[in-house]
């Protein structure tokens, strides 16, 4: 049964990856094709930076986090002078947060896909005289949607289950940064196992769909490049 403290969770949780996920897919292909066609000396080290949370324990990045969203570091600082409040323990430090740790597993299927991307169509689309802007929209999008899919599914669901970040930069204050697994969490520590049980199985059902869903899609994929 879930009680009002559980649906507004659930809510502030698909805001919180809805928005995250928007954010992603708009800031990342840019990110990933350069990480895809670039051969400056320091692409390894932008590169190794966009892969850290993959390897990071959560508590290590939302610690550090937390000292730059303080008010006596200059991020912090400069973010009240321009709003008028704090970041951490608020909604936008939370998605500020979300967006770092989730970056990965965003970046690194689109970049994969630029790599595979045959740059015959790329010359091709050169010749004709397409510009950056048009050979991505004409050529680079469609070739690559399905892992833009795949990306942005994996961005939302890997949001949909943050714990580490989410507790050490918001919290856990109910309508405002309590979101999913911070209130499953607060349920077995209260030992609501009924709720909790409820909600786990909540994420195990999501989870699961989630995951036919990508792997439906790479399928499929793989079915028409054997038949290309």
């Amino acid at each position: 049964m879930l009680t009002e403290f559980d649906i507004s969770a659930i809510y502030l949780t698909l805001k919180l990856a809805s928005l995250t996920t928007f954010i992603l897919l708009l800031i990342s292909p840019p990110l990933a094709w350069w990480l895809a066609r670039s051969s400056r000396i320091y692409r390894p080290f932008i590169e190794s930076l966009v892969a850290l949370p993959l390897v990071l324990p959560p508590t290590v990045l939302g610690f550090y986090l937390l000292l730059a969203f303080s008010p006596d570091s200059y991020f912090g600082a400069f973010w009240i002078q321009m709003t008028g409040s704090g970041l951490a323990f608020s909604f936008s430090g939370l998605l500020i947060a979300s967006v770092i740790y989730s970056l990965p597993f965003v970046v690194q299927p689109l970049q994969s896909a630029f790599i595979n991307l045959d740059k015959n169509y790329l010359e091709v689309a050169s010749t004709l005289g397409f510009s950056a802007k048009k050979t991505f929209y004409k050529v680079v999008f469609p070739m690559t949607l399905p892992s833009f899919i795949i990306a942005g599914a994996l961005g939302f669901a890997h949001t949909i289950g943050e714990f580490g970040v989410v507790l050490m930069i918001g919290g856990n204050i109910p309508g405002e940064t309590q979101v999913l697994s911070i209130a499953l969490f607060d349920h077995v520590e209260t030992l609501e196992y009924e709720q909790a049980h409820f909600l786990s199985l909540l994420l195990l059902g999501f989870s699961m769909f989630l995951l036919m869903f990508i792997y439906a899609i790479l399928h499929k994929r793989q079915k028409r490049l054997n038949h290309a």
